[in-house]
């Protein structure tokens, strides 16, 4: 990996190009206090933000950390291997009509493989990238308006949308950023190069990735082991849809899975917490920072309002928060502070008897707070200081003070309405050891992600490997070739003589099943017939079947719950395997999970029970659970037959398989392979 430590904390800057966007980048780096050199350069020696350019990069007085060069795609090469020649330290390349293009311009392709030559051991940003804000260090790379200040502890965030990049260091959430980089097209530098590099810096406390594509699935995995191992958080905010081969797909699991299963299978597998939205995403950031890793999923919460009390419980619902009931030491110093007047529970509210009352205020506050919560929260909004005198609330913010100081436990402030929490205000309680934030949905989105325990770390994932032309197995092939790594299947025969069908069936024992060969869907489509009992049942069914070889096979009895496996290879994550509710309700019920292969017995046991169908395993109604250990080995076996054959296989599925108190057989399978 290159060294990033001259481009990203340069001591002197060249900006290459005479548009508006290098006098932007001259004043970005002194709005962040960058007191290195920077110099312009531009053939003419014109004037650019009242700095006189240099003709030549030969002219640079010494040497070249950082480079901005804000020239059209042709001229960017010539400027990067001069720059490389130069033993320049990096450079943001602006232009864009690269790799990007590649889908509007036939050439963007080659000119990007250009580029990395001309490049060479020198790292670039780019292109189509609007470069970065340091805001530790004091220096910036960055062609337009920023709201980054100084900090000397603070969030690094990576994103590949310069836009976002600018409206995230405008947020007014109290957040300190102390790296924003943009990444563009990372043609040579990716995000976890970056990252990577970041996690040695100390200052950093949390990192924040923007995530449109991941690329290197290697890349990501060593990321999350190494922060990890550092006890940094990883907050995520994914968007876009991966390139999920689904054009084809004939199987339920295909459907079912969607484009961007394999994503967040993927991210939950590293540990990378994911945020849905840019709220949570900074929220999740704040609390990472000041807080790291929460002790639990217990917290406590204390307003002044019932109505506010009533929000915060029903708004935790759709998390794993909990809001345990007081303990009888709450209840005792509570009902100190607060008298026979108040009715105490989690969460509380106080009323507004002790209101102004600093010290009544820290006493109830700090007696709601207890080991056993690793959050409690302080509803309050603070007026429009615009439109009100906001001095009333200074007991709010002091009383959280006090309250932290005395107990030593977490608190954080919460405005209900993001916008009721001044900056300011913000920034004073998360100073003395406070957090604040800004909407309460949004943070406690934040607080169930920043409390969820990190899972073990997993075997590097299954890669996907190429694009690959399938045609589908029939269902006998397909059984046998999972049956080969273990997967319990009926007995069966197949029949191309339909005479003799029914001499057939009393080979393998009744009652049978009679299926077409060759149809992927045969409910509905005249290729099935269930539950025969008899020869003549057999010779009777026969006729109505679709044409084509039949598959007679011996039915599966005493089943307690019909499982779906299914195994999809996503392009962009590696192969993905979902669990779910199985039978011709598949797709209704819609009831699954799923997760990367390689899979362990304990991964798969913990998904199962994701399931809305999980009681039915557990034995329900006074049935009898299943035989798990069968229906893990079933699993077992369709994941070896994926590792095993994992440059060809593109769908594997089985839908039902039937799981009984002793045993778990695939009545039907799919599986869709190059030939």
């Amino acid at each position: 990996m290159r060294d990033l430590t001259r481009l990203l904390k340069p001591k002197s800057i060249a900006v290459i190009g005479g548009g508006a966007w290098c006098a932007s980048i001259i004043s970005a780096a002194e709005q962040i206090g960058f007191d290195g050199l920077l110099h312009p350069v531009h053939p003419t020696g014109k004037q650019i933000a009242g700095r006189n350019s240099l003709p030549s990069l030969d002219d640079f007085p010494g040497p070249i950390d950082a480079a901005f060069i804000g020239v059209n795609r042709h001229a960017t090469l010539e400027v990067v291997a001069q720059l490389q020649s130069l033993k320049a330290g990096g450079a943001t390349c602006f232009a864009s009509g690269f790799s990007e293009a590649a889908a509007e311009d036939a050439a963007a392709q080659d000119l990007q493989a250009q580029l990395i030559e001309a490049a060479g051991d020198m790292p670039i940003l780019g292109p189509n990238c609007y470069g970065f804000v340091n805001a530790f260090d004091g220096c910036a790379i960055w062609p337009d308006q920023h709201g980054c200040r100084r900090v000397q502890k603070g969030v690094a965030i990576l994103t590949q949308s310069s836009n976002i990049a600018i409206n995230l260091t405008m947020q007014s959430r109290g957040l300190p950023i102390g790296y924003m980089l943009t990444c563009g097209n990372q043609a040579q530098t990716s995000q976890t190069d970056i990252a990577l590099q970041l996690l040695d810096d100390e200052r950093v406390s949390a990192i924040g990735l923007h995530i449109e594509g991941f690329g290197n699935l290697r890349g990501w995995e060593a990321l999350a082991q190494k922060a990890r191992a550092k006890g940094i958080a990883l907050i995520a905010l994914k968007s876009g849809i991966s390139q999920q081969a689904q054009a084809a797909a004939v199987s339920h699991t295909a459907s079912l899975t969607g484009s961007d299963t394999g994503a967040d299978a993927f991210l939950k597998r590293l540990g990378i917490r994911r945020a849905r939205s840019l709220p949570v995403f900074l929220e999740s950031l704040k609390i990472a920072h000041q807080f790291g890793q929460l002790s639990s999923n217990r917290i406590a919460s204390i307003s002044c309002s019932g109505g506010e009390a009533a929000l915060a419980a029903d708004t935790a619902q759709d998390t794993e928060l909990v809001f345990p009931p007081l303990n009888p030491r709450q209840v005792k110093d509570l009902g100190a502070a607060l008298g026979p007047m108040v009715a105490l529970a989690n969460p509380l509210d106080y009323h507004t008897y002790i209101w102004r009352d600093q010290a009544a205020m820290t006493q109830a506050w700090s007696a709601m707070a207890d080991d056993d919560i690793a959050m409690t929260l302080l509803i309050s909004d603070y007026p429009r200081e615009d439109l009100c005198d906001a001095s009333d609330w200074a007991c709010v913010t002091q009383a959280a003070i006090a309250a932290t100081r005395r107990t030593g436990r977490p608190y954080a402030v919460v405005a209900s309405l993001a916008e009721l929490m001044p900056e300011h205000i913000a920034k004073s309680l998360m100073d003395n050891g406070v957090g604040a934030i800004h909407g309460l949905d949004h943070g406690l989105q934040a607080l169930d992600l920043m409390s969820r325990p990190m899972a073990p770390l997993a075997k590097p994932v299954l890669l996907p490997g190429r694009d690959r032309d399938t045609a589908i197995l029939d269902e006998h092939s397909a059984k046998l070739a999972l049956a080969a790594h273990g997967l319990n299947i009926p007995k069966s025969v197949v029949v191309t003589d339909r005479a003799a069908a029914g001499l057939a069936a009393a080979e393998i024992g009744f009652p049978v099943v009679l299926k077409t060969l060759g149809l992927a869907h045969k409910t509905g489509a005249n290729g099935l017939a269930l539950g025969l009992t008899t020869p003549a049942e057999v010779a009777a069914a026969e006729p109505h079947l679709a044409d084509g070889p039949l598959l007679a096979e011996r039915m599966v009895g005493g089943s307690l719950a019909e499982i779906l496996v299914g195994v999809t290879r996503d392009p962009a994550h590696g192969f993905v395997l979902t669990l779910g509710a199985g039978g011709t309700m598949t797709e209704v019920l819609r009831d699954r999970a799923s997760l990367l292969i390689p899979a362990t017995r304990f991964e798969v046991t913990n998904l199962l029970k994701e399931l809305n169908i999980a009681p039915l395993l557990q034995g329900f109604r006074g049935n009898p659970p299943v035989d798990l250990g069968a229906l893990l080995d079933a699993i077992d076996a369709v994941q070896a037959y994926v590792l095993a054959n994992a440059d060809e296989v593109e769908e594997v599925e089985i839908n039902p398989l039937i799981c009984t108190e002793q045993t778990a057989i695939a009545a039907d399978a799919l599986i869709r392979k190059a030939q």
